[in-house]
This record gives structure tokens, C-alpha cells and sequence, in this order.
């Protein structure tokens, strides 16, 4: 009876917490439906990009809905979970594909599904640990996700692959530090489902295809106290991808298969990787940043920051024997909104590449030469796994001209020996209306081991406002206007209408 009465306390304990949480956090909801055109084969660079897959074609018509129930940071206990589609019409592009039973080329046509499900998740909160489990849009963790071109590991520019996601709800104080220094964290692994899409744009002449991939993530950040006028967050997130099956294809004949290990002890290697063999090898494909931001606040509460991400793809990069190659960038924003609240300008270089040289004594048996040379690092590319992309779009920076855009039906990226600047303004006309302008030039000369015959470019200019009707609320509207010029990857205009309303459940 003693027991049974414990249990009846618990539960009713556990059902009271979650009440309260409930009621702390509404259930919300929201429909949108966008239609946009354009002259291009594909949508132009800054409406597509940082949108989590939903725009990449020339001409659109969505209609999407979601259920969303955000967790209460400040509860002991919270829970959340979302629910998402989009459905609609978008115009096609045709890729090009090998037939090797008659040697010849063809044209096939693809197109985004006309229904998919954009988010699914669910999370728990407890104290400071947060776990969640699906799928789930989310930004950079260290950027303004508004302005910025993109973070280069995880970037939001594709959609939410699914994954069981644990760490640190935010920042939280080192014990004995005094609150001087705090600590962020997350550890995820996924499951790429993208097989059907990469199989279809592939051409199946040179390169590799690789199903069933498998998707691990972790960061770790440290913050000076932010309270203080000056506070630096330093720190490294990486992400890797394994597992699967590898087809290789030369000439339009598969020469090889190979199959990725899944192991426990795999999934533990993509932690701490480690060599396999003792040729320089490693376990699935690596890659991150050395992340660094600093904010000064000025005493009218105007805040400047300065920040920088080193991206390394083996352990040449992670020394920084990359030269300048990464994100470096310079923000303001203001203290309430305003004729501009915020802007930033970056500069983009992924040229060095640690060198054009790379030789592992692995991939030449009978060599008598025994020393390692670690360059050309390929950024995003990769000889046993698939392109760092997910449905053809970057996982990282959008900068970098995904896999995508190849209507070759080549499934790397081609040119990621790049340079460029970007610039973002925003800020508020009226109480009501906001805008958004977002530019810049991109160049690249091909990768550190295939160079392009000619150099490739793109200027893109975006202008955006958005309005919400005071008499209507959660109601907003939202036009965009993009002009590109170049060839990364073609001339396009642009444009594009939204109305979104956004409620909340009465229960």
C-alpha cells in the first residue's frame, strides 16, 4: 500500500509538472503559402539559401503548416515537440546521366516531391540537459542566422536530418569559476535519407555514390561572462559521416563496392577518431571549425562583435596549416530595433587548402616512400563518402556551389577553392514593416586537385521587407526581390511572396 501510494504521488507529481509546463508554453500554429519565379534554371542564391531545403528551384508555390510547442528554458522540467509539412509545385531541372549498356548520354528531369514532412521532433528539458529526437530545423549556433552567409558545419540550409540530439540547453556556469567562464555543449547522431534523391541526380559515369550514410555531430563552446562589457566564446564543433555502402563507378562501370562499418565501436570512433591500420586512414569523413567570437558592448548598449571559423577537413586544418582559409566576419547591432538594427559584413577564403599536395604511403603499397604529406584538402568532398550535402544542398556554407547545381549529374563539389564577401542589413521602417538587404561576390578556381578551365563567379543582391497589418495579429507579409550575374551557377532574377499567420490553441 506504501508502494502504491508512492506511485500515485509520483505520477500525480510528474502530470502537475507537465501541466505546468504546458501552460507555460503554449501550443502554437502557423500556415504559409509562398509563390515565387524567376529567369533562372534555379532559384537565385539568397532566397534559396538558409531556408532548410524548402526553395531551390526557379519558380515555386508552397503551402506549409506546422504545430509547435517550445520548451520553457527557465522550468526545472519541459517538454516540446513540432509537427510540419509543405506541399505544392516546383519547376523541374534536367540532369544528365550515363547509359553504359549503349554508351551514350540522356537527360532526365527531377523536382522536389510535391508533399514531404519538414519537421518531426519531440524534447525533454531537464534542469540545464536538453534531449530531443527527429527532425528539427536549427541554425548556427554561434552566428546571426538573419544576416550571416552561413555557418560552415551546420548552416540550416538544408532540411532537418534525422537525429536523437543531447546536450546543454545554453550556456551554463563552470562550477568554481565564479560565473567567469561557462561551458556549451551537443552530441548528436543521425540517419541521412536522402538515398532516393542521389540516386536519381548521379550520373553513374565517374565518382562514387554512397547509401545509407550515418551523421554524427558534436560541439563544445566556452563563454567569458556576458554581463560584462567584453565576453569571448571560443571553441571547435565537428561534424562526420559514416557507415553506408560506397558504389565506385570509372567510365560508366562500377569497379568496386564497399561497405562502411556500423559498430558500436564505430559510432565511439566518430567521437574520438582514430586511425585504422596505421596508413594515415581514419574512420568515416571529418570535418569542422575552430570557432572564436568577441562582443564588446559600449555603454549605449550598441554591441560589436568580431568573430572567425577555421574550417579544417583533416588534421592539417585542425593545426591550422590552412592559412587563411574560413569565415572571418565583423557585426553590429543595436540596442532596440531601429532604421538599422543590425549589419555585418564577412569575408570568405577557402583557397590554401593546406596545399595541393596530398600523399598517404596507404595508397601506394610497394612505395618506399614511407613520409606523409597532408593537403589539398578537398573541402566538403571526400574519396570513400558521399559530398558533405544533404539533398543536394550544403550542409555547411550555401557560399560553396553544392552538388545540386551540377546538371552534369557530378556529385561533389566542384568548386570549393573560393573567395568572397557578404554583406547583411536589417532594420525597421515603421513599427510594422521591417526590411532585410542581403549582397555579395563569390569566386572560385575549381578544387586543390582539379582546377577549372575558367574561373566561376556570382554577385547576388536580395532586397526584403516584410509587413504586419496592426488590425490582424500573427498575420505578416513577405517579398523578395534577387538579382544574380555570373555563372555559380547561371544568371537569375527573382521573386517571391509570402503570407504567413501564425496563432496560438485555446484549450
Amino acid at each position: 500500500m506504501k508502494l502504491f501510494k508512492r506511485l500515485i504521488f509520483a505520477l500525480t507529481a510528474i502530470t502537475a509538472t507537465l501541466m505546468q509546463s504546458y501552460a507555460d508554453t503554449p501550443v502554437d500554429y502557423e500556415c504559409a503559402l509562398t509563390g515565387g519565379g524567376g529567369s533562372g534554371i534555379f532559384a537565385p542564391y539568397y532566397i534559396s539559401s538558409l531556408r532548410h531545403g524548402r526553395f531551390t528551384q526557379s519558380s515555386n508555390l508552397q503551402f506549409e503548416a506546422a504545430v509547435l510547442k517550445h520548451t520553457n528554458d527557465s522550468a526545472r522540467f519541459s517538454y516540446g515537440f513540432g509537427a510540419g509539412f509543405i506541399a505544392g509545385y516546383a519547376s523541374d531541372t534536367d540532369y544528365d546521366r550515363y547509359d553504359a549498356a549503349t554508351a551514350t548520354w540522356y537527360s532526365h528531369s527531377m523536382r522536389p516531391a510535391a508533399f514531404r514532412l519538414q519537421q518531426l521532433y519531440g524534447e525533454l528539458i531537464y534542469r540545464s540537459i536538453f534531449i530531443e529526437a527527429g527532425m528539427k530545423e536549427r541554425g548556427s549556433a554561434i552566428l546571426n542566422q538573419n544576416l550571416t552567409s552561413g555557418d560552415l558545419v551546420e548552416s540550416g540550409n538544408t532540411r532537418p536530418i534525422p537525429q536523437v540530439r543531447i546536450g546543454f540547453k545554453d550556456f551554463q556556469d563552470i562550477p568554481f569559476t565564479k560565473k567567469w567562464l561557462q561551458i556549451s555543449g551537443e552530441l548528436a547522431y543521425g540517419m541521412m535519407i536522402d538515398d532516393n534523391w542521389l540516386e536519381k541526380q548521379y550520373n553513374y559515369y565517374k565518382y562514387h555514390i554512397t547509401r545509407n550514410q550515418l551523421y554524427n555531430y558534436k560541439r563544445i563552446y566556452f563563454r567569458t561572462m556576458p554581463s560584462q562589457p567584453f565576453s569571448l566564446t571560443i571553441g571547435m564543433q565537428a561534424a562526420a559521416v559514416f557507415g553506408g555502402e560506397t558504389d565506385y563507378y570509372l567510365k560508366g562501370v562500377l569497379t568496386k563496392q564497399e561497405r562502411h562499418s556500423k559498430s558500436i565501436k564505430t559510432f565511439i570512433k566518430m567521437l574520438l577518431p582514430t586511425q585504422d591500420g596505421g596508413d594515415g586512414f581514419y574512420t568515416g569523413n571529418h570535418l569542422g571549425t575552430w570557432d572564436i567570437r568577441g562582443r564588446y558592448r559600449l555603454g549605449n548598449g550598441v554591441e560589436l562583435s568580431a568573430y572567425t571559423s577555421w574550417l579544417w577537413e583533416d588534421g592539417s586544418g585542425i593545426g591550422k596549416l590552412n592559412g587563411w582559409d574560413g569565415l572571418w566576419g565583423i557585426e553590429y547591432k543595436a540596442p532596440k530595433p531601429g532604421l538599422l538594427s543590425g549589419a555585418l559584413i564577412e569575408y570568405l577564403d577557402f583557397t590554401n587548402q593546406s596545399g595541393p599536395i596530398h600523399y598517404a604511403p596507404g595508397d601506394f603499397p610497394d612505395t618506399d616512400l614511407t613520409d606523409h604529406a597532408s593537403g589539398a584538402d578537398d573541402y566538403y568532398n571526400n574519396a570513400a563518402y558521399n559530398s558533405y550535402a544533404y539533398y543536394g544542398q550544403s550542409i555547411g556554407t550555401p557560399a560553396m556551389m553544392a552538388p545540386i547545381y551540377n546538371t552534369d549529374g557530378y556529385p561533389a563539389f566542384v568548386a570549393n577553392a573560393m573567395r568572397g564577401f557578404h554583406v547583411g542589413i536589417e532594420g525597421m521602417i515603421t513599427p510594422t514593416i521591417d526590411y532585410r538587404v542581403k549582397g555579395g561576390y563569390r569566386k572560385a578556381w575549381g578544387t586543390a586537385k582539379i582546377m577549372l578551365p575558367k574561373p566561376m563567379h556570382l554577385t547576388s543582391v536580395m532586397l526584403e521587407a516584410s509587413w504586419r497589418p496592426e488590425k490582424i495579429s500573427g498575420l505578416s507579409f513577405n517579398a523578395k526581390v534577387e538579382v544574380d550575374r555570373g555563372n555559380m551557377p547561371c544568371n537569375a532574377f527573382g521573386a517571391m511572396l509570402s503570407v504567413r499567420y501564425r496563432g496560438m490553441f485555446n484549450f
